[in-house]
């Protein structure tokens, strides 16, 4: 086939393949720091782009996501293919493809990579993890390979940079491919109708051709009635198309298969032309005896809830120190604020409102860090993907599969990288259910209401002989929000959301030794991401919650008189009525209130009611003034055993994170199923906490 050849012009330079392919090592490799993460245009799908320099020309990198074929089933398949034909709003269809390969499973990846050769791109071919496949007894023909594809095909490993030269020497010699090599070979009857239809699409829809090319397959082999392509498509294709369905089927071809079935045959060939293995193929090996132990269905669980042990120790423990620095830091940058800007409300709107409210989240960032970076390797030793594939057991009982058990995981540290983490589920039934219950999952801000209220109200006394009635109330807790979120999952699968048992089919990458500079950078771009989705947010809301709890002002009076004069405390008044039956009163729903914001503003609220400035979950005087408060008309205490209970059943079932409602908006694209899930989950609290109040009544009577 003659092809007509001319030097490109190199500005964009997409990344593609497989999962597990070492496409993301290979972009930081590539980019380093030199990279940013966000969203393309209309959709939730995460865009990493990068930049490298290639002579004097800065060039951008993208890394797409990855994807077994160009026939998209999930969101993230769905933007590669958009980008490749050019139809998302600000991201050209890139100057140069690298398919990334896993040069130890070069036959599966073969097919993805055929069908990019189809669309006529410029590619070049990253024969990733070249260095093991002497170790699975594999030798590798990349001159039949390059004479078959017609690309070059380069040996490479990524963790290890090598590679990366030659890498970058071959873009130097890319040329425009205008006919392409389209080797695989389609029966006759389906070949005409095939090429029939990519004229129809480029006369009557003025398609790309190599566009149509893609989209007849797609449409030839649809299980969709044509009618519901009334939208997308003239009169006079759809007829057409109906003809070829009819003519297919006629003649005895199976739709549905035919194009993939064609498409493997011609790779397989090409796979067993190219490839040799010098060992039997299905020997086991030390990975075989790993997995025997990892997902054992007994001692996948043992070792499982482990190393999820040691996770927590290091998020609630190890992170404290920094924590501590960094309060500390905000809490000097505020005495700072206030020795030079003289007392009054811009004082106060700098210190308790703008640093108070940032403060909040940042404090938590070492948190962040230290989850992402047992994730991240995690991850990359292959372990993640084990552990979906045991808790599939357990999450398959409520609808859902194994993959949204890895985001619910993350949410015990925060729902924001949780619900981000949803993006990884194909099934936008079961990522929206997963989206809806992560934050039922306790995080880690709700610990400091839940310590004030442990310290100041359980007694500290041993159980069996062995565990504290404090600590069995905080894993209580924590069970208590898991139990909800399963019980909730499989309500939504079973009426709103209701749809089919998912089919959970997950690769089992190989096990890896990570690397740091992978890692960090995870750890880094995420930690970013974070901030910028939650902290901007929060600023804005702590801006607002500042002035409903200074104004109107009061010029005489005590810190808990005049915040029971401003917007808020006139607000938990205006609610008591409807908290008298949790138990709570006016001061209890201010503190509700106020901790929209952030779960562990309520402490701090607790401070400013009763007149104690700088209040923590550690401050002694704060438990003093809870512990001994009374109702001035009743004589009751304010608090007790029962009402800390119920405070902190209110706080494991309710959506009391406005940063987290925003980021589900977000993801979902609309204010529809964050407004049904606050509405859920305040009612889900109101009748979680009312039940425990009566229940509670009842026993002390």
């Amino acid at each position: 086939m003659n092809s007509t050849v001319q030097k490109i012009s190199l500005r964009t330079i997409a990344l593609i393949g497989n999962p597990n392919c070492g496409k993301t090592t290979l972009f930081n490799e590539l980019t380093g720091l030199r990279q940013k993460v966000g969203n393309y245009p209309g959709v939730t799908v995460e865009k990493k782009e990068g930049k490298i320099l290639i002579g004097t020309e800065e060039i951008t990198v993208l890394d797409l996501p990855g994807t077994y074929s160009l026939s998209a089933n999930s969101l993230d398949e769905k933007v590669v293919t958009d980008i490749l034909f050019g139809k998302i709003p600000g991201t050209p269809i890139p100057d140069i493809v690298v398919f990334v390969s896993d040069a130890t499973n070069l036959e599966r990846n073969l097919y993805l990579l055929s069908q990019v050769i189809d669309l006529k791109i410029p590619t070049v071919v990253a024969l990733n993890m070249y260095d093991r496949i002497q170790d699975t007894g594999i030798t590798i023909d990349t001159a039949q390979l390059r004479n078959e594809f017609g690309v070059p095909f380069i040996p490479m490993t990524a963790s290890k940079g090598a590679g990366i030269k030659e890498l970058l020497s071959s873009f130097e010699n890319i040329v425009s491919n205008t006919d392409g090599i389209r080797k695989w070979k389609l029966p006759d009857i389906v070949r005409i109708e095939h090429e029939e239809l990519v004229s129809i699409l480029v006369e009557n829809e003025k398609m790309a051709e190599s566009a149509a090319f893609h989209e007849a397959q797609l449409l030839l082999s649809t299980p969709k009635d044509i009618i519901s392509f009334s939208d997308e498509y003239s009169g006079e294709t759809l007829t057409h198309l109906q003809r070829d369905h009819n003519n297919l089927e006629m003649n005895g071809y199976n739709r549905h298969s035919v194009f993939v079935e064609s498409r493997f045959r011609w790779t397989n060939s090409v796979y067993k032309n190219s490839v040799r293995h010098t060992a039997p193929r299905h020997q086991k090996t030390v990975h075989d005896a790993i997995d025997a132990v990892l997902t054992h269905h007994i001692w996948g669980f043992v070792i499982f809830f482990a190393l999820m042990a040691v996770m927590f120790q290091m998020i609630f423990t190890w992170a404290i120190y920094p924590m501590l620095l960094i309060g500390s830091a905000f809490d000097t940058l505020a005495h700072l604020i206030s020795a030079i800007i003289p007392q009054g409300d811009l004082q106060s709107l700098i210190t308790r409102g703008i640093i108070g409210g940032v403060g909040a989240v940042v404090t938590f960032l070492p948190q962040i860090l230290f989850l992402f970076l047992f994730l991240g390797f995690l991850e990359d030793t292959g372990y993640m993907a084990r552990a979906a594939f045991i808790m599939d057991r357990i999450m398959n009982k409520v609808g859902l599969h194994g993959k949204s058990f890895i985001p619910l995981l993350s949410s015990f540290a925060c729902a924001i990288p949780g619900i981000m983490a949803t993006r990884t589920i194909e099934n936008p039934r079961d990522r929206l259910v997963t989206i809806l219950v992560a934050p039922l999952m306790s995080c880690s801000a709700r610990l400091p209401v839940f310590s004030l209220l442990i310290a100041s109200f359980i007694p500290n006394i041993l159980l069996f002989g062995f565990v504290s009635l404090p600590a069995v109330v905080l894993i209580s807790l924590y069970l208590l929000g898991l139990i909800s979120a399963l019980l909730t999952a499989r309500l939504l699968k079973s009426t709103v959301l209701k749809g089919p048992k998912p089919a959970f089919i997950m690769e089992l990458p190989p096990y890896r030794i990570p690397t740091l500079k992978n890692t960090f950078i995870h750890m880094w771009e995420r930690s970013l991401l974070f901030l910028k989705n939650a902290g901007t947010i929060i600023l804005g809301v702590s801006i607002v919650l500042w002035f409903l709890a200074t104004y109107p002002k009061m010029e005489e009076g005590t810190s808990s008189e005049k915040l029971a004069h401003s917007f808020v405390g006139r607000a938990g008044h205006v609610i008591e009525p409807v908290l008298k039956p949790l138990g709570f009163d006016w001061k209890i729903g201010i503190g509700i209130i106020s901790s929209l914001l952030q779960r562990e503003v309520f402490v701090g609220t607790l401070g400013t009611i009763y007149n104690i400035e700088h209040a923590d979950e550690e401050s002694a005087t704060l438990k003093q003034q809870m512990q001994k408060d009374k109702d001035p008309v009743t004589g009751q205490p304010v608090f007790s055993i029962l009402t800390a209970l119920c405070i902190m059943v209110y706080y494991v079932l309710a959506m009391q994170c406005l940063s987290t409602v925003a980021v589900v908006r977000r993801e979902t694209n609309g204010w529809k199923w964050p407004a049904a899930q606050f509405v859920y989950m305040t009612l889900l609290a109101y009748l979680g906490t009312f039940i425990t109040y009566r229940v509670g009544l009842w026993i002390l009577s």
